[in-house]
């Protein structure tokens, strides 16, 4: 399964920081996230593919489709 979070920030040109602020996150947990060290919870995967406005499949890797 391939996560899409770094992916789709770097397509929008957000940083880490703005996306953390965004998100009311801690900018280490985005980075965490990104680089597979730590694993969201269903709720914060919600609030990611919300964030870009994607499904949840997409965000996980499980479909191409948006």
């Amino acid at each position: 399964m391939k996560f899409r979070l770094k992916e789709l920030r770097k397509k929008k040109k957000i940083s880490q920081l703005k996306m953390a602020i965004d998100l009311n996150m801690n900018q280490n947990s985005i980075s965490r996230y990104e680089n597979l060290e730590r694993q969201a919870d269903y709720e914060t995967l919600i609030r990611f593919a919300d964030y870009f406005g994607v499904t949840l499949d997409y965000l996980l890797g499980r479909t191409d489709r948006r």
